[in-house]
């Protein structure tokens, strides 16, 4: 008899990705598995997943907003309602495993799970547990997690070292250099510099990046600008004309991108960190400062602590941003410092690991 096996989470790209990945796995694996993908309603999710062929089932959960706390007044609503949309899906798809990989939907769902004692699994890709994933490892029948020093807060024995799983376009990438310098339009023989803060943009990189544009054609750099979609035609507009400039709110190709970066600018989500060093490029990180224990921080603190980045606080971004990324760009005995300490730091197959002990754990 074929499992049923549910998946819960999303709200971004950096949980979405993983868990698509691990749900691909699964079906590498045993082809008979049967995945549902549980999201919270509005969230990215409810268009990617089905994207990547999968069903997936909306529920009305939100988090905590810390910005307003006006708009934290319907939340208890939403909890209990998320509750009972949670058990008719259960009910119908009767899920022999649940797989959390962090989001809103999470918690109702595990926690659901635990209480009917259905094997849960949690798969952690921050280098700092969030609140809900450590409510929900002491009853998790496993915890996957992307780096060392997680039994801070999750019962050690439940741990397992994994990594984060990495879209197989950009893990399994063949494209050369040229080939990726090509698509973008730019020269061969140029340092080329990727810059990119996520899919809705991230305004300290943008700005900075805007302040300072004609630095990297002083320095002879040429620069990949994803802008994401928070002011995007500002930023296009004021790379007009510049032919050392390919610029985009969104890369659709990031496998090219890669391919054609020297050196990467960037937030420090989990997954960002993960490609970044499973592509071995070195980069300057810029934590978002207000992600949830700030967790990018002590993502990006964990390559920075093995020589394998730099790192420059969101705050400081309008005066240090650019000059720091040129002097990385234009250091290459710090490059290849970087770029060797990142491919240590990379761990590969994640998503067959993490799939192969799910499938193991519920034989």
């Amino acid at each position: 008899m074929s499992k049923r096996i549910i998946i819960a989470g999303g709200g971004t790209g950096g949980h979405i990705f993983p868990a698509i990945a691990i749900a691909n796995a699964l079906v590498a694996q045993d082809p008979a598995v049967e995945i549902l993908f549980v999201g919270a309603k509005g969230k990215m999710e409810m268009e990617k997943v089905p994207q990547a062929g999968y069903q997936i089932e909306g529920i009305t959960i939100a988090g905590f907003n810390r910005s307003s706390f006006f708009k934290n007044i319907s939340l208890p609503f939403k909890l209990i309602t998320s509750y009972f949309q949670v058990k008719k899906i259960f009910k119908e798809f009767l899920p022999d495993a649940v797989v959390g990989v962090g989001g809103y939907s999470t918690l109702p769902v595990l926690r659901l799970a635990q209480a009917q004692g259905i094997p849960t699994f949690i798969h952690e890709s921050n280098s700092f547990a969030g609140k809900a994933n450590i409510f929900l490892g002491k009853k998790a029948t496993r915890i996957f997690v992307a780096s060392e020093g997680m039994q801070k807060f999750f019962p050690a024995a439940k741990i397992m070292i994994t990594g984060n799983p990495v879209r197989k376009q950009i893990a399994e990438s063949t494209i050369t250099k040229s080939e990726a310098l090509q698509y973008f339009g730019l020269k061969e023989n140029i340092i080329t510099v990727l810059v990119m803060g996520g899919s809705l943009g991230a305004k300290s990189i943008n700005d900075a990046i805007l302040e300072h544009l004609d630095q990297f054609e002083r320095r002879h750099l040429q620069l990949i600008w994803q802008t994401g979609k928070t002011n995007a035609e500002k930023y296009i507009v004021a790379a007009e004309g510049k032919p050392h400039i390919w610029i985009n709110e969104f890369i659709t190709d990031m496998d090219m991108a890669y391919a054609a970066a020297d050196t990467v600018i960037s937030r420090a989500g989990a997954m960002a960190v993960t490609e970044i060093c499973m592509q071995a490029k070195p980069a300057v990180f810029v934590p978002f400062p207000l992600a949830a224990e700030d967790h990018q921080t002590h993502n990006a603190m964990r390559l920075v602590n093995k020589d394998a980045a730099l790192i420059v606080r969101d705050a400081d971004a309008k005066l240090q941003l650019v000059s720091t990324s040129i002097q990385l760009a234009k250091d290459l005995e710090m490059r290849a410092l970087f770029s060797k300490n990142c491919r240590m730091l990379a761990l590969k197959d994640a998503d067959t690991v993490i799939a192969n002990e799910i499938l193991n754990a519920i034989q």
